[in-house]
């Protein structure tokens, strides 16, 4: 055989839609397999069946690479210039803090390689081939294409098959298409545009074998898999930088700038104006930088985040890089998968169909056998129904699955479908055990794609003989004569049951027919023509996988939030339609499916993208276009999921959300957070929390930029006023470093405000500072250099000594600080309530233990040494509080008139 034609790009031909006799021609091969030598040359040629490795940055630069970052020159800035002032202690706190936040940004980027190596792990390590006519076992990367391959019950797919003889084949195919039911293959062509989840003449790499058995030839191998798609997508996906670290990037270069310019300044106006020194005045400037540089705020915000990483791990969302906990307060979309996020991965009969009966109502959802059959919303009378007491006998004994309560939860062995069928039994009153005891099986014709029914046969202990079969209703039709009216069997009104079809396929069900067919007690062997006529319909059944039962409040929730929820998932269009309906999501009529997405171009699906809200039948490459078409629209976007499939979008998504349950490791890898319980629900609780985590932010902003900025214009005013420094270098690291840990982490542990979750999500295009919020600091900090200068050059004017008057000052900058962390909880809102002064104990506790660090400054021996400072008298203290109390009040008056003003003029607040 002649190889080198034989490895064709993925893709490139559409195997699925070709005769499987043409396949075996286009790979050179035949049904008997290829011969040892023609592998070996073909393995030689084209590599083994591995996913590649992609190129990856070495550890050292991946490391360095963390100090790219304009915030991190800033504080490198801060330990330079102390460094300078042999502060030693604060250049070793301060260069700590990079190198901690360089080790965490290191450690998490290496997860996107272990999302690479989680799916390696997928592929299958075995594989039956032919090779030279024989069976044998050989490890699954020595596959190559044209290999024949053997499928059975349990097996993992090792390569991309195209299907030549099939036997009852079923595949479960969640890990690329998300759905959790497993498929029925064939061996024959399927239609030239078929999506991944239509392709049923072929059977996938990493996927499982759940029934039955079949045969297969390598169509692709290695990276030319879908598997292999997906990885290389995955490797070539960029995560996006978070809306925090963008506006914390502009505020860190503004303010650098900011401060180098003020700096310089400031020493060439001392140097020209007022005759200082050169050193003098370099010394001054340094002052000036090191008061200006906020040196505690990259501490409180990683704080911050991580004290939001914890309440939502109480709510069930684990977050597993930092700065998602902020982004999750700006998503304006979220891109749900449909099955076992949005509904319970649990099939449920919700409706029975009988003759004499209507259409019935089925109450309660998932394995759980606990419910009633209604009829125009009232419970009706078993025994008064014998058709479906019949129809239930029937459901529990055509079915090899079994369902058992296991530490309080029903879990099922066996096929969801057959799952449902026993739960309906079961709430028709039925006890599965006795039902089989009483009618023991005696033969079965297992279910063919071919013949689309199940069937067997039953004879109870007195020898009366029944056989139970359920399929497709259009065959079951077919080969029903009669249907059972009460007791009696009647000619079958094929209108009435395809009226009721209709109705339940139009909610988005799946309906399987239900028969019977009396036999004697001779008859032990049961055969197709036994039950290819004359059979007698008990009913039809539609189940559905139904949503969880918390999800439409949440969606509602987040709709009041004013975020769009969308719902992308591989079932077809009339499931998801219905599930959409039900919980709110779409109009249940529009819906797009992956067909219509690959005829688009990008700028089309980015058009048109905003108007719809359910996608089917979407594959991997959809979900990933129909993500960065929502980005390009300008949204933040949550995209949930837990199969491979989802893998690339998690990555691309401002916010990957993966199943912590049932979700696969390479999902959890590629995401930035997982759910614990696997329920929609907790998204939204991540939501509040994050917008929580931002508001936060602000408001520790707030609070600590005013400190430098108060101390940054004593300094300036002190200079034009050609007057001693009221604060030295040493005093301002103080006041910076002391205040930071104690009162800004306080503002970390407020608790959301009632209407966070009732505003619109945040513009990421508007700066982290409004304009609103830096008349706020310029105002404060205008307070306290009024007051601090003041308060020192009315000391100094008592003759005081110099080290006593900037005690005082010291003292009245901290006090300041005290007074402005009351007013710093509610951002416009009045804190002169009880539940404003006292409604944060964290607050109190903190303003305590700063007094304690206060006195220790101003009365232990070796802190006087350090700083420079003296004691202070009780008149003294009275004036500073006096002094820095005026802060609360002022504040407060300012945020009256804005609020007056916002009403006023019908603008929203800060």
């Amino acid at each position: 055989m002649n190889s080198n034609r034989v490895e064709v790009k993925h893709s490139a031909l559409k195997w699925h839609a070709m005769a499987h006799e043409k396949v075996l021609t286009q790979v050179i091969s035949s049904q008997q397999g290829l011969t040892e030598l023609e592998a070996s040359k073909r393995l030689s040629e084209h590599g083994r069946n591995v996913l590649p490795e992609p190129k990856m940055r070495g550890p050292l630069i991946r490391f360095l690479s963390q100090f790219h970052n304009i915030l991190i020159y800033v504080l490198l800035a801060a330990a330079f210039i102390t460094a300078l002032l042999g502060h030693w202690l604060d250049t070793s706190v301060i260069l700590g803090v990079v190198v901690i936040n360089a080790f965490i940004g290191f450690i998490q980027e290496g997860k996107a390689e272990d999302a690479l190596r989680a799916i390696k792990k997928m592929l299958s390590p075995q594989a039956v081939v032919l090779r030279d006519g024989k069976r044998i076992s050989i490890p699954a990367e020595e596959l190559v294409v044209g290999d024949v391959v053997y499928l059975q019950s349990g097996d993992k797919v090792p390569a991309d098959l195209r299907l030549i003889k099939i036997k009852n084949l079923k595949i479960q195919e969640s890990t690329l298409t998300g759905e959790s039911m497993p498929v029925e293959k064939i061996s024959d062509a399927v239609d030239d545009d078929a999506v991944i989840g239509d392709r049923l003449s072929m059977a996938y790499s990493s996927t499982l074998v759940t029934y039955g058995q079949g045969t297969g030839v390598v169509v692709a191998s290695a990276g030319n898999t879908e598997i292999g798609q997906i990885s290389a997508m995955l490797s070539q996906v960029e995560s996006l930088t978070t809306p925090l670290i963008i506006n914390m990037t502009e505020f860190a270069r503004l303010l650098t700038g900011v401060i180098i310019v003020i700096a310089t300044l400031t020493m060439a106006l001392g140097v020209w104006l007022y005759d200082y020194t050169l050193s003098d005045m370099f010394l001054a400037a340094v002052g000036l930088a090191i008061a200006a540089i906020p040196e505690g705020l990259p501490a409180i915000m990683t704080i911050t985040l991580a004290i939001g990483v914890q309440r939502m791990a109480a709510r069930k969302a684990i977050i597993r890089r930092l700065p998602a906990v902020e982004t999750l307060g700006a998503v304006t979309v979220i891109c749900s998968d449909k099955t076992g996020t949005l509904t319970r991965n649990e099939m449920t009969v919700t409706n029975v169909a009988i003759a004499n009966g209507g259409l019935l109502d089925v109450t309660g959802v998932g394995y759980d056998p606990h419910g009633d059959i209604l009829s125009a919303d009232k419970e009706i009378d078993l025994n008064a129904h014998p058709v479906l007491n019949e129809l239930s006998r029937a459901t529990l004994l055509c079915n090899d699955a079994i369902l058992n309560m296991q530490n309080g939860d029903w879990l099922l062995q066996g096929d969801p479908t057959e799952g449902a069928l026993i739960v309906l039994g079961m709430k028709a009153g039925m006890i599965p055990d006795f039902e089989h005891e009483a009618w023991p099986r005696t033969d079965v014709i297992p279910f063919e794609s071919e013949h689309q029914f199940m069937a067997t046969l039953h004879h109870n202990h007195l020898g009366d003989g029944v056989s139970y079969i359920k399929g497709a209703p259009e065959r079951i039709f077919a080969m029903s004569q009669f249907q059972r009216v009460d007791l009696k069997d009647e000619p079958i009104d094929l209108a009435y049951w395809q009226q009721q079809m209709d109705v339940m396929a139009q909610n988005g069900q799946r309906v399987l027919a239900i028969a019977t067919k009396r036999t004697h007690a001779e008859h032990r062997d049961l055969k197709y023509s036994n039950v290819n006529t004359d059979l007698t319909l008990l009913g039809i059944v539609g189940m559905i996988d139904p949503p969880r039962e918390d999800v439409s409040e949440a969606i509602k929730q987040c709709q009041s939030a004013g975020i769009r929820v969308k719902m992308i998932t591989g079932d077809h269009s009339i499931t998801a339609l219905a599930i959409g309906k039900k919980m709110n999501i779409g109009d249940g009529y529009h819906v797009m499916t992956g067909h219509e997405i690959e005829l688009m171009s990008d700028d089309e699906l980015c058009d048109v993208v905003n108007d719809i809200d359910v996608f089917a039948r979407s594959s991997p490459e959809h979900k990933l276009r129909l993500v960065k078409a929502l980005q390009a629209k300008g949204h933040i976007v949550a995209m949930t999921g837990d199969g491979v499939n989802d893998a690339p979008a998690l990555k691309r998504a401002d916010v990957g959300v993966a199943m912590g349950k049932n979700g696969t490791e390479v999902a959890k890898e590629a995401s930035v957070m997982v759910l614990a319980d696997d329920n929609f629900t907790s998204i939204v609780h991540a939501i509040e929390e994050g917008r929580t985590v931002y508001e936060n932010l602000k408001k520790a902003i707030v609070f600590i930029l005013p400190t430098n900025g108060g101390e940054a214009l004593v300094i300036i005013a002190a200079i034009l006023m050609g007057r001693t420094l009221p604060i030295t270098p040493v005093q301002i690291l103080w006041v910076n470093m002391i205040t930071a840990v104690t009162l800004a982490l306080v503002l970390a542990f407020e608790p959301a405000e009632s209407n966070v979750m009732q505003r619109p999500p945040r513009n990421t295009n508007e700066p982290l500072l409004t304009a609103a919020l830096l008349w706020r600091i310029v105002f404060v900090s205008i307070i306290l250099m009024l007051g601090t200068l003041g308060l020192f050059i009315w000391e100094r004017s008592q003759n005081v000594d110099l080290e006593y008057a900037r005690t005082v000052a010291v003292n009245t900058l901290v006090m300041f600080e005290i007074f402005y962390l009351f007013n710093s909880r509610y951002i416009s809102g009045s804190v002169l309530n009880k539940a404003g002064l006292l409604g944060n104990r964290y607050a109190l506790m903190a303003s305590a233990l700063l007094v304690l660090f206060q006195l220790a400054f101003t009365y232990s021996s070796p802190m006087q040494k350090l700083f420079d400072t003296v004691a202070l008298d009780t008149f003294t203290w009275l004036l500073i509080i006096l002094v820095s109390s005026s802060v609360l009040f002022l504040v407060e008056f300012e945020k009256y008139v804005v609020r007056k003003f916002n009403h006023i003029n019908n603008i929203n607040p800060i």
